[in-house]
């Protein structure tokens, strides 16, 4: 059979078609990644709090993403259904408590629209895995609009500086590129993403040395000139790692899930250090602080989560509602952030303390239970199709040390969580296919073995038995 032609199982000639990539789908996605980079109206002036709606032009591309995403899976429901089954069941529930939610949010309005975009992001990479999927679309499709995003930021600084380059007089903003990001640490975490997937087209030799080469060095560009130690430290923790797991010695290649799995648990055990849950942590965390060249403070971070752990404190069973604490309103408890540290942090600068925030111990259980989940999804993978699992290992890696520092886990306002729900529900696709596989290929043993036969022969004569 001819590269690009899809056989129907069981059927011959007529029934082959030749897919083709889905453009309609590449370029939902894009908008998607696009829209959740960019500020609303492209306005690049003073980024106050996380916004808590949009514009009418950015209501009406959300609603056509949305609408995008209910209509192709109602379209192909049956195998919808089945893709559901193989998702990250903790993803699903995670979305189910943020609805939930909205019955004790101090602010149900915020939690149904931060409801909605996720439920948007869910549904777009559900569609997007349904339209002509083959197994590294993934990054295919995310390459071409990271790049393209950092090729914009470059000339963004070169064009406009005073708008494209921090101007606060802070020195860790001082001269950091936020480029078409709001924000540097944004604009870090896309360059470390597009690093990460440059690097594995070069390893996995999906891409030309000289392409990948190019793209690697536009991403480390933006990345070396945002000036985000968490991108930075992300990156540098991540990509050697997807080297020696593209490339393991001899000797290593049996124990690699073992290392993949002290790795991440060493990073949770990190996470907890970081919060000040663990007892000892000034010594656990002095490697971090060196390598980054931050203190025990983290840039004055952790006085942004004394005051979380105050708030969490009124409510620490469920939260106090999906995304809806740091809306910058008079009544708005986060609102005490200005009158104790005299600046408006927008966020907790820490992924995993700003769920606990939303959604309490019950939301922690469930983000636990999604990196665990996604964990041992991205070790499946493994044994089917060792390359693409890496890649989404790689990524879990990265997002794990980011988010010690930076708030992305469940945040519906940051690309990398958009990149993540994509990489969530890829994975489930992936892993179904290898299903299907193996149902076929059992199917078909059972059809040529000899009992399965409608009759046998006996003395030279065929007798039906």
């Amino acid at each position: 059979m001819r590269s690009g032609i899809a056989r129907v199982p069981g059927r011959a000639g007529p029934q082959q078609r030749r897919e083709r990539p889905s453009i309609f789908a590449a370029v939902a996605i894009w908008v998607l990644i696009v829209i959740m980079i960019v500020p609303d109206g492209l306005y690049y002036g003073a980024f106050g709090a996380m916004p808590t709606e949009g514009s009418p032009t950015s209501r009406m591309i959300w609603l056509s993403l949305l609408a995008f995403g209910i209509v192709v899976p109602l379209s192909r429901s049956g195998m919808a259904l089945k893709l559901f089954r193989q998702i990250n069941p903790f993803f699903l529930l995670f979305v189910a408590l943020a609805a939930a939610s909205m019955l004790w949010s101090i602010d149900p309005g915020v939690t149904l629209r931060r409801l909605v975009r996720v439920t948007t992001m869910l549904l777009d990479a559900v569609a997007f895995t349904l339209l002509t999927w083959h197994t590294t679309r993934f990054q295919g499709v995310l390459r071409p609009i990271l790049t393209l995003m950092l090729i914009g930021s470059i000339i963004f600084v070169i064009a406009a500086p005073e708008l494209a380059i921090e101007q606060a007089d802070a020195m860790a903003l001082l001269g950091a590129w936020h480029g078409l990001a709001t924000q540097k640490n944004g604009l870090g975490s896309l360059a470390a993403i597009a690093l990460i997937l440059w690097l594995h087209g070069l390893l996995s030799k999906e891409t030309k040395w000289w392409l990948a080469g190019a793209g690697a060095g536009i991403s480390l560009t933006c990345l070396i000139g945002s000036r985000s130690s968490s991108s930075i430290m992300g990156a540098a923790f991540a990509c050697p790692l997807m080297l020696v797991m593209l490339r393991p010695p001899a000797g290593l290649r049996r124990y690699l899930p073992y290392m993949v799995v002290l790795f991440v648990a060493i990073l949770l055990v990190y996470s907890l250090a970081v919060l000040n849950l663990l007892p000892g942590s000034s010594v656990l965390l002095s490697p971090i602080t060196t390598l980054t060249g931050k203190d025990l403070t983290f840039s004055g971070r952790t006085a942004i989560w004394q005051i979380l752990n105050e708030h969490i404190a009124l409510s620490p069973l469920v939260g106090s509602g999906y995304g809806a604490y740091w809306v910058l309103l008079p009544w708005s408890p986060s609102m005490i952030m200005k009158s104790r540290l005299f600046f408006y942090p927008t966020e907790g600068h820490n992924g995993y303390l700003d769920v606990i925030n939303d959604l309490g111990i019950v939301g922690a259980v469930c983000l636990l239970g999604y990196l665990i989940s996604y964990l041992r999804q991205g070790l499946r993978l493994l044994a089917g199709v060792r390359p693409q699992g890496i890649l989404y290992l790689t990524l879990l890696f990265e997002q794990l040390v980011a988010n010690l520092t930076e708030s992305r886990w469940f945040n519906v306002l940051t690309c990398e969580f958009t990149i993540m729900t994509i990489a969530t529900v890829a994975m489930g696709r992936t892993l179904l296919d290898l299903h299907m596989q193996r149902q076929s290929a059992a199917a078909a043993r059972a059809a040529s073995s000899p009992r399965a036969a409608p009759g046998r022969r006996v003395l030279g004569t065929r007798r039906t038995v």
